[in-house]
């Protein structure tokens, strides 16, 4: 068994940053990712724009030059292979964890698809996007159905629902309309998201007023069969004619494995996890948060650019609790 003095769950950003800090600190140190390097951000849309300029995504004083105003999914995956190279980052990748249990002789064992680690430390950096936010409705496994919009080509010439009214749904109902897909939206609140990109929200408010994209507003989809679907609207419920949905409903953490590992969360439904904002560590000796899945189900409280910090708060406390002999 390999030991460490900081295991960090998941190579996001966040992840990057916390391995970055730990080395500067001289601490032994793993990343465990079970996809590819920043594997959230790899399963974005293709085409996607990130709505913040690039310098506020930047980690470790690596400069992340783009060649927009907003930075695109493909520059965001070359710098962060980028900073992973500049720093020689210890990173497994497609190593799943399967389980965190405290050792007996302190700190925590953590059990891998691939092999068992001991570690002082435990940093959880697990993101959300790994697991959708499911709609819960009769044909939602069909083969039609994703929660993962990559690219329009496949829905040319296709009769597609694009479910939600946040970013997601609308860049893929945006882009699935421009490649030749008759797109309706099915959307529960009277209007568009207010946290869709400044710069997309007339695309889409002109495109539904001109009735090139057709919207239910206040409607919910009730369910799926292989050619059509079931909506309920405000007039009442309607079916119409579908070849493919796109369920842009958003996204979770993995509330199980949360509270599999020991994490305190609240019981008010937002899965809150404990942890004292001043460390990151949560109510577990030894175990902190960082990032995204500090947020519990609210997942727009968090993101990279103003959780980067969680990184130095998370060794700072490390190295603080070692003593002075620790750092180098």
């Amino acid at each position: 068994m390999q030991s460490y003095d900081l295991v960090i769950i998941g190579a996001g950003p966040i992840g990057l940053a916390c391995g970055i800090e730990a080395q500067r600190a001289g601490l032994r140190y793993l990343i465990l990712e079970k996809g590819t390097l920043v594997n959230s951000l790899y399963h974005y849309p293709a085409n996607m724009t990130f709505f913040s300029t690039s310098e506020r995504l930047e980690i470790g004083g690596v400069p992340f030059v783009s060649n927009n105003a907003k930075p695109t999914r493909a520059e965001a995956l070359e710098y962060y292979r980028r900073v992973a190279e500049t720093f020689g980052l210890d990173i497994h990748f497609y190593e799943t964890v399967d389980r965190i249990r405290p050792a007996s002789s302190g700190g925590y064992e953590i059990d891998t698809d691939k092999g068992l680690y001991s570690a002082e430390n435990i940093a959880l950096a697990t993101g959300f996007y790994d697991l959708p936010v499911t709609l819960g409705i009769p044909g939602e496994s069909l083969p039609k159905v994703t929660h993962y919009y990559a690219e329009p080509h496949p829905y040319y010439r296709q009769k597609v629902v694009v479910v939600g009214a946040n970013n997601s749904a609308v860049d893929a109902a945006l882009e699935t309309w421009r490649k030749g897909a008759e797109v309706s939206m099915v959307i529960r609140e009277s209007g568009i998201g207010e946290r869709v990109k400044y710069w997309v929200r007339p695309d889409i408010v002109n495109r539904i007023e001109e009735g090139s994209i057709k919207a239910y507003f206040e409607s919910e989809l009730t369910e799926i069969r292989p050619h059509e679907v079931d909506i309920r609207t405000p007039e009442g419920p309607i079916t119409i004619p579908n070849d493919f949905v796109i369920a842009a409903t958003g996204y979770q953490p993995n509330i199980a494995f949360l509270q599999q590992t020991g994490v305190e969360l609240s019981n008010d439904g937002k899965f809150y996890p404990a942890y004292n904002p001043d460390t990151q560590e949560s109510n577990l000796p030894g175990l902190y948060l960082a990032g995204v899945v500090c947020g519990g189900m609210d997942t727009h409280v968090w993101f990279i650019e103003n959780s980067r910090i969680h990184a130095e708060k998370i060794v700072r406390d490390i190295v603080a609790k070692r003593g002075p002999a620790a750092i180098r």
